[in-house]
């Protein structure tokens, strides 16, 4: 069946056919979203919700969502979901970070403009019938300090336009090298430094818990007298009734402001203050952005429901759709491996400790790392997914390593996934063949071949005569046909291992019988997800 997508917020006719010329099954319901209850009762029935800012993805919501696979939101913010609920759930995140860049970079230099010149204090008073001509005394942007803080892809935009205008930009961020900051033309510099410097500062981060007033009380008194501060970022960014205060004294010489820490913004400290510029968050607010980002979205939607292809997810390592076709095998191979480690452990693990070796070590090694701790999850939560696996880890306190390096063997690549325990550490190595299935390789460090199948059985023994023929003899009278056998041993004499593919599942009393032949260590069966 044709995947379903509902989508219960405004989006344009275009984006809502991207979504039909896909093969996608569509609902439009653009104002579903203001109707809790109505959400709660049909969105079982879906597996993707495209989104703008009026629905509200809550943990309850996403409780009700059964079927749901992917939220895409069409913009930057996802403050209306709840992300952490939906990681757990198993349920992508996407947003469309791109989309508006440039009309949100470009309200950043308009407010600029209209707090330097106050002009719409003199609009006002010119609509009026005043003629207050010596009232409105603005400043020039030319030769002036901007600071920015946030030199990321709306930053970085701000700068370019900045320098356009002859300003002198100086630029904090912690993620921005030095190779970077020079390519730009930007003079990269700390936080302090920026505060006692700038004539002007715009804010270009997302809020989270390091950057959350970020432009403290204590960091707005540190800054040049007669600065101007603009953000059309992210309300929280800045202390906003230590902003009027400094507005009030004189320290700071104005300010602009799209976003506020509670919006909508019926009240705020900052609202009718002298050269204050005020708007209703429209950074994005152009027709070409709200295009873009309902575009982006569709498509970013359709391609993960129809070929897994993983674009702007917040919770999930994005895959595009090339990457996708190569690295399908090894995502299923690094998820049976997880498999088989989680069948074989009942103790709590410590640490997942992945290694990749060849071809596959310059993957897309986010992705599979989440899909080896996905099959080991899956062996106590079968709902588990790639997208909740790495936050169930989490929260149990395992510590998951990586390690790739070059070629190193006999094949052109391979993964290997060990687990440590209170009590032992136990590994399995796969690889992915020309053919495109996976191969087991090694075990516990003992060299095998075998195909993975829906249903196997896997025994330990000491190598000695006759493991062969119990176990054929065993699964013969049980009417149990093996598809293939793999032995492998350590040395002659020592640790065997053997692994049936079979062709159903392999019941109690057979591995009863096995057991009671004095001739095992171990005998336990296994399943894999092989569709």
């Amino acid at each position: 069946m044709a995947p379903k997508v509902l989508i219960s917020d405004e989006l344009s006719d275009a984006a809502v056919q991207i979504f039909r010329d896909r093969g996608i099954d569509v609902d439009f319901q653009p104002k579903l979203g203001k109707d809790k209850e109505k959400l709660l009762e049909i969105i079982g029935n879906y597996d993707g919700l495209a989104i703008r800012s009026a629905t509200k993805v809550t943990e309850k919501v996403l409780e009700a969502a059964t079927n749901l696979k992917v939220v895409g939101r069409a913009g930057i913010g996802v403050d209306n979901v709840d992300k952490e609920a939906a990681s757990k759930k198993g349920v992508i995140v996407m947003n469309t970070p791109f989309g508006n860049m440039i009309t949100t970079a470009e309200h950043a230099i308009a407010m600029m403009f209209a707090v330097a010149r106050q002009i719409p204090e003199a609009s006002a008073s010119t609509h009026a019938g005043k003629w207050e001509k010596s009232k409105f005394m603005g400043v020039e942007l030319t030769g002036k300090t901007l600071g920015v803080i946030g030199a990321g892809n709306i930053g970085g935009i701000v700068c370019d336009r900045a320098r356009g205008l002859h300003m002198k930009v100086i630029a904090y961020d912690p993620y921005l090298s030095d190779e970077k900051a020079a390519k730009m033309h930007v003079e990269k510099v700390e936080l302090e430094d920026l505060l006692k410097r700038a004539d002007f500062i715009t804010l270009h981060v997302p809020l989270t818990d390091s950057t959350r007033n970020i432009l403290s009380r204590e960091n707005l008194e540190k800054t040049k007298k007669g600065v101007r501060i603009i953000n059309c970022a992210r309300g929280g960014l800045v202390d906003e009734q230590a902003l009027a205060d400094l507005l009030t004294s004189g320290h700071v010489a104005g300010a602009a402001f799209d976003v506020f820490a509670e919006e909508p913004a019926n009240e705020n400290p900052l609202f009718n203050l002298p050269n204050v510029v005020c708007t209703p968050h429209l950074g994005a607010a152009t027709t070409e952005a709200q295009e873009n980002v309902a575009l982006q979205v569709a498509e970013q939607m359709a391609d993960f429901l129809l070929t897994g292809a993983v674009t702007n997810a917040l919770n999930m390592p994005s895959v595009t759709a090339e990457e996708a076709k190569v690295m399908g095998p090894w995502v299923r191979l690094s998820g049976h491996l997880g498999s088989f480690i989680g069948q074989m452990t009942e103790e709590p693990i410590k640490a997942i400790n992945i290694l990749y070796d060849g071809v596959v070590s310059e993957m897309n090694l986010a992705a599979l790392n989440s899909s080896v701790v996905a099959g080991i999850m899956k062996n106590v939560n079968p709902d588990v997914n790639m997208v909740s696996a790495p936050v169930i880890a989490k929260e149990r306190g395992i510590k998951i390593s990586t390690t790739n390096q070059d070629k190193s063997g006999a094949f052109d690549g391979y993964v290997k996934v060990t687990v440590v325990t209170e009590q032992r550490e136990r590994s399995i190595a796969g690889t992915v063949f020309s053919d495109g299935k996976p191969r087991f390789i090694q075990i516990k460090g003992i060299n095998i071949d075998a195909e993975v199948g829906a249903h196997m059985l896997y025994t330990t023994n000491e190598d000695v005569p006759g493991i062969i023929g119990m176990l054929g003899m065993t699964m013969g009278k049980a009417g149990v046909n093996i598809a293939n056998f793999t032995l492998g041993r350590s040395a002659a004499g020592g640790e065997a291992i053997a692994i049936l593919y079979v062709d159903e599942e392999v019941n109690e009393t057979v591995i009863k019988q096995l057991h009671d032949t004095g001739m095992f260590k171990q005998v336990k069966p296994l399943q894999f997800d092989v569709n």
